[in-house]
């Protein structure tokens, strides 16, 4: 199994979480395959890779000031970024094998707001992003932490990289995108050129940089992107000014949505998977929201896409439709009609995933009318 050596991983939680004299509990949470959604190898060794750094972290746990270092497994939730359930699960044993029944059947069933409220520090390597619940539920319980959803061997290199250098590179990203009142996206389709205008009024951005050192902050590691939620237009009297359309290539075929407010109303596409998609707007318009715009840096640094969102989002720009509250937004599972179709789901504009779709140029504008580039042909120009 690839997986980091003890003096490695120690070093990365030092420079991810850097330790506090108030750092006592560091908690892992897992979730597990049920008969919605069946095991698969990547998904075996990712529960692999975290008992295995339960276990060297359990190692050097009084060397970095901790008191605990545990463990707990829940049954997966069905889809990226819906909340966690009610119950997590403290299981004996190498985790290769435990499925939902096994770890009700072996475990020790503990309320997930009980393991909450006594951790200081959140790992998640899981299979389904845990990444909004667990920002949420870091405001609520006063933890830190890091997501690693869908987490496979291809990214250990980017564990390796000088993180200050990569938050120096997004905090200047931050800096202009707070100023910004428009973010204007053209893409090259096949030779047709489509505009989305992105409203950025009303909003900040947010820098993660693979650093977790504030209170109460959950990002994703690897990290290396500054993210941002257009205006969703939830001020009484100023609607959101986002509008345009947005292409997304699946397969060899190129879905485009037609964006009015913020949001997905139509598919102006034809196509099996344009059905398809125009089928969940109708069924989960909470799906159609424009929840983020991310401005990834690591293909920068040279890493190249590995087939998992966690890595490749990081990788470029990149669109997120359906929930947003997480980041600052306003939509929430609460928006949605069917609780287990709650979703935050990136499209990511890089060649080896979207090979015929191109970022000819992303254009921001200031309050003060002044315009700059900052992409030209899929590359950052600052």
């Amino acid at each position: 199994m690839d997986t980091l050596t003890t003096d490695n991983l120690k070093q990365l939680f030092e420079t991810v979480f850097q330790f506090r004299p108030a750092d006592k509990v560091l908690t892992f949470i897992v979730d597990v395959p049920n008969d919605n959604l069946p095991d698969h190898d990547q998904w075996l060794a990712r529960r692999s890779m975290a008992y295995d750094w339960w276990q060297k972290a359990s190692s050097f746990r009084e060397d970095i000031g901790l008191e605990t270092v545990q463990i707990f497994y829940y049954e997966n939730v069905g889809s990226n970024n819906n909340n966690l359930p009610d119950r997590f699960y403290a299981v004996e044993g190498s985790p290769e094998q435990f499925t939902a029944e096994v770890i009700r059947l072996k475990g020790k069933e503990i309320p997930m707001a009980e393991v909450m409220a006594e951790t200081d520090l959140i790992i998640a390597p899981t299979e389904l992003s845990a990444t909004a619940p667990c920002k949420m539920l870091a405001k609520e319980y006063d933890f830190r932490g890091t997501t690693m959803p869908g987490f496979i061997p291809e990214m250990l290199p980017a564990l390796n990289l000088d993180y200050n250098k990569v938050h120096e590179r997004i905090m200047n990203m931050k800096t202009r995108l707070d100023e910004a009142v428009k973010e204007d996206i053209v893409f090259d389709v096949r030779g047709t050129e489509y505009t989305f205008n992105c409203d950025l009024r009303n909003r900040k951005a947010t820098a993660s940089s693979g650093m977790f050192h504030d209170d109460k902050i959950v990002g994703n590691l690897p990290s290396g992107e500054t993210y941002i939620v257009p205006y969703e237009g939830e001020i009484t009297g100023n609607p959101s000014g986002s509008a345009g359309t947005i292409p997304v290539q699946f397969g060899e075929e190129i879905v485009l949505y037609r964006i009015e407010g913020n949001r997905a109303v139509e598919v102006l596409s034809e196509g099996k998977e344009s059905d398809r998609q125009r089928h969940m707007l109708i069924d989960e318009p909470a799906y159609g929201n424009i929840a983020e715009i991310g401005h990834g840096v690591l293909g920068e640094f040279g890493l190249q896409a590995v087939g998992s969102l966690l890595m490749d989002e990081k990788l470029g720009l990149h669109i997120a439709f359906g929930r947003s509250e997480h980041f600052g937004g306003i939509v929430s599972p609460k928006s949605f009609n069917d609780p287990a179709k709650v979703v935050h789901i990136d499209r990511v504009y890089v060649e080896s995933l979207q090979p015929d779709i191109t970022i000819k140029r992303v254009v921001l504008s200031y309050v003060d009318g002044l315009k700059e580039t900052i992409m030209e042909d899929s590359a950052w120009t600052v």
